[in-house]
C-alpha cells in the first residue's frame, strides 16, 4: 500500500504491465512506453499487430530479440528521459527501434544514438512493423499464437484507455504536439464504440476517453452520422459519451477544453444511470488573460469561472481536474498572484502543475523575459501548497459520506481503490485496510469514508 505523492507528472501514463509469456522459440519484442496515455495506446496497437503476426512480448531486455522504445517529446526533460531509455535499451539489448513523438526528430536521436536500427514518428504503425520484420523475421504458429479479441493491453484488465482522435488544431506557443502528430483526425463514432464494446465484453469496468482535444471530437468530420446497431450516431463528444455510458462501464473524460457545447455533457454526468462519471479533466494552464494571450490560448479566465459555476449548478458532484504552467516567459509576480486568487475562487478538486520548460521548436522559446529557475521553483511550491490545502479541505468534507469505488490492487495490507473522482495514477486513492481480503481488482463496491489526508482517503466496506 502506498499513498499518492503530490508531485506526480500529470502527463504520464501508468507504467506498462507486461504479463504475456512467450512460447519456446518464439521471436520476442520488448517494449518501453514513455509519456502520456495516448502514447500508451499506440504501444498497445503496435504490440497487438506484432502478436497477431506471431511475436511474443518480452517483459525485459534480456529476453527480447529486439526492443521498441516509444518516446515522448512533450518537454525537454521528457526528451532527455527518452534518450536515456534508448541508451539503456542499447546497452542491455543492442537491437533498438525508436518510435513515438520524439521519432519526429530522427536526426536528433541518431546524433545521440547512431546504433539504433530505425526511427519512425508517432502513430506510424506500418513503419514500425517493417522495422521489426527487418530486425527479427516473424515465425508464427497458427495453432498456438492466439490473440484475444481485445488485443494486447498494457494497463490492468479492469480499465483501459480509449483514444478517439489523433492530432490537435490548437497552436499553443509552448506546445509542439500538433507539429509532431498533425491536425485533428477523429475516428468514426461506430469504430470507437465497437472497440469500447469489445473491451467491456472482455471485462473492462472503466473506459478512460483520451485524445489531444476530446471536446473537439468530430469537428474535422463535420459531426457526420454513422450507423451503430439500429440507429445513427453523430461523431460528436456528447453523442459518443452517451452511447459509451450505455455499455455498462464507468466512462471518464480526459483533456476537455471548456467550449460552450461541453455544458451539454453535464446533465449526463448528473444522471447516475448514464455511466458517464461526473469528472472533467480540463487543461486550463493559467488564469491571467495576458499570460493566456502569450500562450496563444483563449483569454477567458473570468468566463471560465462562470462556466464552472454553471457546471456545478447542474451537477454538484462534478470533480474538476486541471493542469497549469507556472513560470511561463514574462509571467510577473502579479500575474502569478492572479492565478493563485483564481485557484482560490475556482476550488478545483484535482490539480497538477508544470514548471515551464523550453522545448525545441516551440514558439514560446523566443518570448522575452524568461523566468529564472529559482523563481519558477518557488512559484511551483506556492502553487502546490495552495492546491494541497484545497484538496485537503475537499477530502476532509467527504469523511462520513458513502461512495462507490473501483478496486485497482489488493495486497497483504489493504485494497487500493479509486472513487469516481479519481483517475488512475494522476489522482488520489481510497484505501480499505479492514475486511478487504475477498476483493479483487475490478470490483466496484460501496464504502463509507472514515479518514482523509491531502490526497487520499480511507474507508470501510458497507
Amino acid at each position: 500500500m502506498s499513498t499518492n505523492p503530490p508531485d506526480l507528472r500529470p502527463d504520464l501514463a501508468p507504467k506498462p504491465q507486461l504479463t504475456d509469456r512467450p512460447r519456446a522459440g518464439q521471436p520476442t519484442i520488448g517494449m518501453v512506453s514513455l509519456g502520456c496515455p495516448k502514447a500508451l495506446v499506440d504501444s498497445e496497437r503496435i504490440l497487438t499487430r506484432l502478436r497477431a503476426e506471431g511475436y511474443g512480448v518480452s517483459p525485459d531486455y534480456a529476453g527480447a530479440d529486439a526492443v521498441i522504445v516509444n518516446t515522448c517529446g512533450f518537454l525537454d526533460s521528457a526528451k532527455a528521459e527518452s534518450l536515456d531509455a534508448i541508451g539503456e535499451a542499447l546497452q542491455e539489448n543492442g537491437k533498438v527501434i525508436v518510435t513515438g513523438c520524439l521519432g519526429a526528430e530522427p536526426d536528433y536521436i541518431r546524433e545521440h544514438h547512431p546504433r539504433i536500427l530505425a526511427v519512425t514518428g508517432p502513430h506510424q504503425y506500418e513503419q514500425v512493423l517493417d522495422a521489426v520484420h527487418a530486425a527479427v523475421p516473424p515465425d508464427p504458429d497458427p495453432f498456438i499464437d492466439l490473440l484475444p479479441a481485445t488485443g494486447v493491453q498494457l494497463t490492468p484488465r479492469h480499465y483501459s484507455y480509449l483514444k478517439i482522435s489523433e492530432g490537435c488544431n490548437h497552436k499553443c506557443k509552448f506546445c509542439i504536439i500538433p507539429d509532431m502528430r498533425g491536425r485533428l483526425v477523429s475516428r468514426p463514432g461506430h469504430a470507437v464504440l465497437r472497440e469500447a464494446e469489445k473491451l467491456v465484453d472482455a471485462g473492462v469496468r472503466e473506459l478512460l476517453v483520451i485524445s489531444q482535444d476530446t471536446s473537439a471530437y468530430g469537428l474535422d468530420r463535420k459531426y457526420d452520422s454513422n450507423p451503430w446497431k439500429d440507429r445513427e450516431i453523430r461523431s460528436h463528444i456528447t453523442d459518443l459519451a452517451r452511447e459509451l455510458g450505455q455499455l455498462g462501464a464507468w466512462v471518464r473524460l480526459h483533456y476537455v477544453y471548456p467550449y460552450p457545447h461541453v455544458r451539454e455533457l453535464i446533465p449526463l454526468m448528473a444522471d447516475p444511470e448514464s455511466g458517464v462519471l461526473p469528472y472533467l479533466d480540463i487543461p486550463f494552464q493559467h488564469a491571467h488573460p495576458d499570460v493566456l494571450k502569450r500562450m496563444a490560448r483563449p483569454a477567458a479566465a473570468a468566463r471560465t469561472l462562470d462556466e464552472i459555476a454553471a457546471w456545478r449548478a447542474i451537477c454538484p458532484e462534478i470533480t474538476l481536474r486541471s493542469t497549469f504552467i507556472v513560470g511561463y516567459p514574462g509571467e510577473t509576480e502579479a500575474e502569478f498572484q492572479t492565478l493563485l486568487d483564481w485557484l482560490d475562487e475556482a476550488q478545483l478538486d484535482r490539480v497538477g502543475c508544470f514548471q515551464y520548460e523550453n522545448v525545441e521548436g516551440a514558439r514560446s522559446n523566443a518570448l522575452p523575459d524568461h523566468v529564472p529557475a529559482e523563481v519558477k521553483q518557488e512559484r511551483w511550491e506556492r502553487f502546490m501548497e495552495k492546491a494541497q490545502a484545497i484538496s485537503a479541505a475537499k477530502l476532509e468534507a467527504k469523511v462520513g459520506t458513502t461512495c462507490q469505488v473501483i478496486v485497482d490492487e489488493v495486497d497483504a495490507e489493504a485494497a487500493t481503490c479509486r472513487t469516481m473522482a479519481d483517475a488512475p495514477e494522476i489522482d488520489g486513492n481510497l484505501f480499505i485496510d479492514e475486511g478487504f481480503e475477498t476483493l479483487s481488482p475490478g470490483d466496484i463496491v460501496t464504502v463509507e469514508v472514515e479518514e482523509a489526508s491531502e490526497y487520499d482517503l480511507w474507508g470501510r466496506i458497507i
